[in-house]
C-alpha cells in the first residue's frame, strides 16, 4: 500500500522545537506499542503506513532503555523520517484533550448516590454490514438483539429513564449526573469508593447512536458562545440551571457502557483502543481508519500552552481513538488522570501542525 499524499516528507530540522522535547518521556509510551504489537499487529491505516514497517523500530525499543534524552532522539532519527499531513480542505490541524476523572463512587445505591455506571447488556450485540437489516443506520455499529432482526439500542434517555433497570448492571453509582456524563465522555475514570478502595471503569460498548456535544448544543441554543466553550463552562452552566441537565444531555443519545479494569501503575492512565496503558502528556488519539497505531507524531500547536505553559511543541505517540477525532491532522491529548489534568484538557482546543514519524523503509531510504 503506497504512502498518502496527505504525508509530505521534511526533515527534523524543520520541526520547530524538536532539539528541546523530551525524547526520553516519548520512547518509554513507544516501547510499550512495541511489546503489544508481539501479542498481535495493529491495523494498518488508509493512509499507508505499514505496520510492518516498524519491525526494526520495535525491536529495537524493545531491546534498549535509552538513559539519556539524546539517545531516544538519536532512536527515532534512525528509524524515521518525519513528514507534514495535510489537513481536510486546507484548514489547520486540531488538537483537544481528553483525561481519566477521578471521583467518589459508592458500591450500592445509596440515597446520596443514585447515579449508576452500567456494564454491557447481555443484549446489545455488535453490528456491522453483514448483519445490518435494511434501512438500519449505517452509523449504527452496536444493536439491540430481537429474533427477527436487531433493532436500534435504546438510547441515553430511554436507559436514564429505566430501560435497563432490574438486570444488575450497575458497576458502581455516582452522586452527580454531570459526573457520569463526562466519564462517558472521557471513556474511563478512576472510583474512590467510600469502602476504600480504589477502582477503574474503562469503556465497554456504547448504544451506538451519533454522539452530541453539550458544548455545541449549548452554543446553539445562545447559552455559552461557542469560542467559550471548554469543559469548565458546560459544567458552570450545569450547575446554574440543574432543572435542565436532562434536557440537554439526552440530546446526546450515544450511552456508555463499562468494564472493571485494574489500576497497576498509578502514574498511567488506562488501557485504551491501542492495547496499551496511556502515557500522560505522550499518548495521543488519533483517527484509527486513516493512522496506525503506534507512529509517532510530533505536534506543534504554538497556542497550547496548558500543559506546561508554554507552546506545545511534543512527539506524541498513536495509543487510541475516538468517534469525534476524525481527519487526518486531528488528535486528541491524554492529560493524565485526576481534577488537575481535567483542568488542562478542559481548555485544550488548539490549531496544530502535525508531523508524522514515517519508518524510514517506506520513503525508500531516503534521508531526512
Amino acid at each position: 500500500m503506497p504512502l498518502s499524499p496527505t504525508f509530505s516528507e521534511k526533515s527534523f530540522s524543520d520541526l520547530r522545537g524538536w532539539g528541546e522535547d523530551d525524547h526520553l518521556a516519548a520512547f518509554a509510551a513507544f516501547k510499550r506499542s512495541a511489546f503489544y504489537a508481539l501479542t498481535k499487529p495493529y491495523r494498518t491505516g488508509s493512509l499507508g503506513v505499514a505496520f510492518d514497517a516498524f519491525a526494526a523500530a520495535y525491536a529495537e525499543a524493545r531491546s534498549v532503555s535509552p538513559a539519556h534524552r539524546s539517545e531516544a532522539r538519536s532512536f527515532f532519527e534512525r528509524h524515521f523520517v518525519p513528514a507534514s499531513v495535510a489537513a481536510e480542505n486546507g484548514c489547520a490541524g486540531l488538537v483537544t484533550g481528553f483525561y481519566e476523572p477521578e471521583v467518589e463512587a459508592s458500591p450500592v445505591r445509596t440515597e446520596r448516590f443514585t447515579v449508576p455506571l452500567l456494564s454491557r447488556p447481555a443484549d446489545l450485540i455488535d453490528i456491522d454490514d453483514k448483519n445490518r437489516p435494511a434501512g438500519m443506520d449505517p452509523y449504527l455499529s452496536f444493536a439491540r438483539y430481537m429474533p427477527a432482526d436487531p433493532v436500534e439500542y435504546f438510547d441515553r434517555g430511554e436507559i436514564e429513564r429505566g430501560a435497563l433497570a432490574g438486570r444488575n448492571l450497575e458497576i458502581a453509582w455516582l452522586a452527580d449526573k454531570v459526573d457520569a456524563f463526562f466519564i462517558h465522555v472521557q471513556g474511563a475514570a478512576r472510583l474512590r469508593m467510600t469502602d476504600g478502595r480504589l477502582r477503574r471503569v474503562t469503556y465497554a460498548a456504547k448504544s451506538g447512536q451519533r454522539f452530541a456535544g453539550p458544548g455545541r448544543i449549548l452554543s446553539e441554543l445562545g447559552e455559552i458562545p461557542l469560542e467559550r466553550v471548554t469543559m469548565q463552562s458546560i459544567r458552570a452552566w450545569f450547575k446554574a440551571h440543574p432543572d435542565r441537565v436532562d434536557e440537554i444531555l439526552w440530546q446526546n443519545r450515544s450511552y456508555i457502557f463499562f468494564r472493571e479494569a485494574p489500576v497497576d501503575d498509578p502514574a498511567l492512565g488506562p488501557i485504551a483502543a491501542a492495547k496499551v496503558p496511556l502515557t500522560p502528556g505522550r499518548s495521543v488519539a488519533v483517527d484509527r481508519l486513516l493512522h496506525t497505531f503506534g507512529t509517532p507524531f510530533f505536534i506543534d500547536a504554538p497556542t497550547l500552552s496548558a500543559f506546561e505553559q508554554k507552546p506545545f511543541r511534543r512527539l506524541m505517540i498513536a495509543q487510541d481513538t475516538g468517534s469525534a477525532i476524525t481527519g487526518p491532522a486531528r488528535g486528541d491529548l491524554f492529560a493524565g488522570s485526576g481534577a488537575a489534568a481535567g483542568e488542562i484538557a478542559g481548555v485544550v482546543r488548539n490549531a496544530a501542525d502535525f508531523y508524522a514519524l514515517v519508518p524510514r523503509g517506506l520513503v525508500n531510504g531516503r534521508r531526512a
